[in-house]
C-alpha cells in the first residue's frame, strides 16, 4: 500500500479529478466574472472593456447599497435569533432523548426539505391581507385583519422572518451533530460534582462547541449575502427595493436588465466580502481560543505555585 500511494501517477490520479472539478467549477467562472467585470458586455454579442467603470458605479448605486444593507439585516438575524434558539433546542433534544428526540428533529428539519418555491407562495398566503392566515389570527383577538405584510416599510421585516424561518433546520442540525460529538463522561462527571444543566451547558457544552459555531456563523454570514431564490419568489426585490438582496440585484442586472459585465462586477464584490468574513471570522475566533489558552496556562500556573 506504501508503495501504491508513493507512486506518482497514482497521486495525480486521485488529486486530478477533484482539481479539474475545482478549476472549472470554481476557479474559471471566478475568473471569467472578474474579467466581466472590466467590460459593458450584455450577455450577447461582443463586449468593450471599460475598466473600472462598472465599479465607479457600483459605488454611487443606491438600491446596491440598500442590498447590502438588506444582507446584514439577515446575518445579524441568522446570528442573533436564529443560531441562539437553534443551539438551545439542539440542546434540548439532546437531553429529550427516545422517540420523541427523532421526532421532533424531523419536524423542526421538515420546512428545509419543502421546495423554496412552496415555502415562498405558502408565506405569500398567510401574508395575504384579505385571506392570509396571520390576520385572520389577528381578527381572532379582535385585531386589526387588514394588514399588507408584504407593503413598503413591513416587507423588509417579513421576509427576514421567513429566510429565518426557513434556515432554522440547518443550524439546529449543525449545532444537534456537534452536541452528539461530545463525551457524554464530561456529563457523567460534571453531574456527580453536582453540576445543574444550565452550569453544564455553559461549562462543557458552549467552549467545545467553539468550533462549530465558528462553522455555522461563517455559513450564516455567507448564506445571508447568497439569498435569492426565495427573496425572488416572494417579493422579487418590491416594492421599491425595499426588501432587494444582493444576490438577487445581481440576477436582475444581469439576466433582466442585459448588463452582464455589471452583474459580474457586482458578483466579484460579493466574492471579496466573503472571503473578508471569513478571514474576520476566523480571526476573531482564533483570538479567543488563544485568550483561552493563555488563561487556563495562567491558572495552572498559579495553582502549581
Amino acid at each position: 500500500m506504501k508503495k501504491l500511494y508513493s507512486n506518482k501517477l497514482v497521486i495525480l490520479s486521485l488529486v486530478l479529478p477533484g482539481l479539474l472539478l475545482f478549476v472549472f467549477a470554481i476557479l474559471a467562472p471566478i475568473c471569467l466574472s472578474v474579467y466581466y467585470g472590466f467590460t459593458d458586455y450584455s450577455g450577447i454579442g461582443s463586449c468593450n472593456y471599460i475598466g473600472l467603470e462598472n465599479y465607479h458605479r457600483l459605488m454611487k448605486d443606491q438600491v446596491f447599497w440598500t442590498s447590502l444593507k438588506n444582507s446584514l439585516l439577515l446575518a445579524i438575524g441568522f446570528i442573533c435569533i436564529q443560531h441562539p434558539l437553534a443551539l438551545i433546542v439542539a440542546a434540548v433534544l439532546d437531553k429529550l432523548g427516545g422517540r420523541g428526540e427523532g421526532f421532533f428533529r424531523c419536524v423542526y428539519f421538515v420546512p428545509n426539505v419543502i421546495s423554496v418555491a412552496v415555502i415562498a407562495y405558502l408565506w405569500k398566503f398567510i401574508y395575504n391581507p384579505d385571506f392570509g392566515l396571520l390576520n385572520n389570527i389577528i381578527k381572532l383577538f379582535g385585531g386589526d385583519g387588514g394588514i399588507n405584510w408584504l407593503s413598503q416599510g413591513r416587507a423588509i421585516w417579513s421576509v427576514l422572518i421567513v429566510l429565518i424561518w426557513h434556515g432554522f433546520g440547518w443550524g439546529m442540525l449543525i449545532y444537534y451533530t456537534g452536541i452528539k460529538n461530545i463525551d457524554p463522561t464530561l456529563y457523567e462527571a460534571a453531574a456527580i460534582d453536582g453540576a445543574n444543566q444550565k452550569t453544564t451547558f455553559m461549562r462543557i457544552t458552549l467552549p467545545l462547541m467553539k468550533p462549530v459555531i465558528q462553522v455555522n456563523v461563517t455559513m450564516a454570514v455567507i448564506s445571508a449575502l447568497k439569498q435569492m431564490e426565495t427573496v425572488y419568489l416572494l417579493t422579487n426585490g418590491g416594492p421599491g427595493n425595499s426588501t432587494q438582496f444582493a444576490a438577487n440585484y445581481l440576477y436582475q442586472q444581469a439576466f433582466k436588465a442585459f448588463k452582464y459585465g455589471y452583474g459580474n462586477a457586482i458578483g466579484v464584490i460579493f466574492i471579496i466580502i466573503c472571503l473578508v468574513v471569513t478571514i474576520l471570522l476566523n480571526t476573531v475566533f482564533a483570538d479567543r481560543d488563544e485568550d483561552a489558552g493563555r488563561k487556563n496556562g495562567l491558572n495552572r500556573r498559579r495553582a502549581k505555585s
